[in-house]
């Protein structure tokens, strides 16, 4: 359906070119939109590269384990069905700190390997578990400290500042988390309720 709906908007942005008489303008804009994405994505190689290496030194330091200890009690109370030390509970913080560091094409891989790993625990594969829902719900909508990819894109657009957006960001996924764990608890207490 997605791939319908682009083939329209070229088409029909193709004949507009064509009975306003302007097929050059688009042809060149066409040309120089994609040099300047070749150009973004390897001046974003070098970006996730760092952060994904970070990441890994985290990881493989302990620290990801002692954020692991240090947030626990809020992951049993966000994820009361799943076990301690389930490998899913490690997924799930995996994502979320590279969700934290603004990496999401890092936290991607983490994700669906812990929506694997509730599966295995979910009594009724054909439906999301309550874990499933509450994850989905904190991947969406997670907290960013560090949006790295966005300050990529527009030190590589040529911003003066394109640190600029770390505040807004902050406030703007921090109030988002919060209205997600909100509606999530809600919605949880109210299909009981009504089961």
């Amino acid at each position: 359906m997605v791939n319908l709906i682009w083939l329209l908007l070229l088409a029909g942005g193709g004949v507009a070119a064509v009975i306003n008489g302007n097929v050059a303008v688009v042809t060149q804009a066409a040309f120089t939109a994609a040099t300047d994405a070749v150009q973004i994505a390897f001046e974003l190689v070098g970006l996730m590269a760092l952060w994904l290496g970070l990441l890994k030194i985290a990881e493989d330091a302990g620290l990801v384990a002692l954020l692991a200890r240090a947030v626990h009690p809020l992951m049993r109370r966000l994820f009361p069905s799943i076990p301690r030390h389930h490998p899913a509970l490690g997924a799930i913080l995996m994502n979320l700190t590279a969700s934290l560091l603004g990496l999401g094409n890092a936290a991607t891989p983490f994700g669906l390997k812990a929506m694997q790993e509730m599966q295995r625990l979910n009594p009724n594969p054909d439906e999301a578990s309550e874990a499933m829902c509450t994850f989905l719900a904190l991947n969406t909508s997670c907290i960013t400290l560090i949006p790295a990819t966005v300050i990529g894109l527009r030190a590589a657009a040529g911003s003066v500042n394109p640190a600029e957006i770390v505040g807004p960001t902050i406030l703007a996924t921090t109030c988002g988390t919060v209205a997600a764990i909100i509606a999530d608890q809600f919605l949880r207490r109210y299909y009981r309720w009504r089961g």
